[in-house]
């Protein structure tokens, strides 16, 4: 006789249901964790076809930071998009409205200097990228007692990067107003909050003063690498 599956309850919709896919949704019903293979299959995808749940992906990181993030490692995933193409759209996104953005704003200056304009267009996105790696261990280090694996987190900044690539072209339109302006006094502080917020509704098994604290000090590091790597990248282009 076949044996008859087990009803299990879809982490996506709450359907209960058996065999391999939900009836309700379509997502399947068996959810395995998050490792780097599966990242790099991902990747793979990213490259093959795009999903249907940006909008709904970006809906979430706007109003549940953090609860997305974990909702999505823990099996919720029919409805969102994959996180390497969520960042690269994101990441793409805004390396080239940067471009254009100060390639205009130095037009009306009559600014004559192209190494920035070159960086944007060519090397961003491929240095974030590079730089995902380093960040995610760096995230692991700090919570490696969280239970969530290297991957895992490589998946949390994804997600949580993409909201900064997003938001990144809209700050630096202040500059068309104040063109000596330094977007980092507005983009740290900014960015230090979502950052917070995201990490104590992810790590919400760590009290949240511990949380906050190790945020700070993480988003600090990260700041020091990301211009050191930025200002290394422009130096030699």
């Amino acid at each position: 006789m076949r044996e008859i599956d087990a009803i299990t309850k879809c982490k996506s919709c709450g359907f209960s249901g058996a065999g391999q896919y939900c009836s309700q949704c379509g997502q399947s019903l068996k959810t395995k964790r998050i490792t780097l293979p599966g990242l790099l299959q991902d990747i793979f995808h990213l490259f093959t076809h795009f999903d249907k749940g940006f909008f709904y992906t970006l809906k979430r990181l706007i109003i549940a930071p953090g609860y997305m993030q974990r909702d999505f490692i823990e099996g919720n995933r029919n409805r969102h998009q994959k996180p390497f193409s969520m960042f690269f759209i994101c990441a793409t996104f805004s390396a080239l409205a940067r471009y254009w953005l100060l390639s205009s704003l130095m037009n009306y200056y009559q600014v004559t200097n192209t190494t920035e304009l070159f960086f944007f267009r060519h090397y961003m996105v491929f240095l974030y990228i590079g730089l995902i790696p380093v960040y995610a261990l760096l995230v692991l280090l700090f919570f490696y007692q969280s239970g969530y694996n290297y991957a895992e987190m490589g998946v949390l900044l994804l997600y949580t990067l993409s909201i900064f690539f997003l938001t990144s072209p809209f700050i630096f339109l202040f500059k068309f107003i104040w063109p000596g302006l330094d977007t980092v006094y507005i983009e740290f502080p900014l960015y230090s909050t979502y950052f917070i917020i995201a990490f104590i509704n992810f790590f919400n098994r760590i009290p949240k003063w511990r949380v906050v604290l190790i945020s700070l000090l993480i988003m600090l590091i990260a700041f020091i690498i990301n211009q050191l790597a930025e200002s290394l990248v422009i130096r030699f282009i």
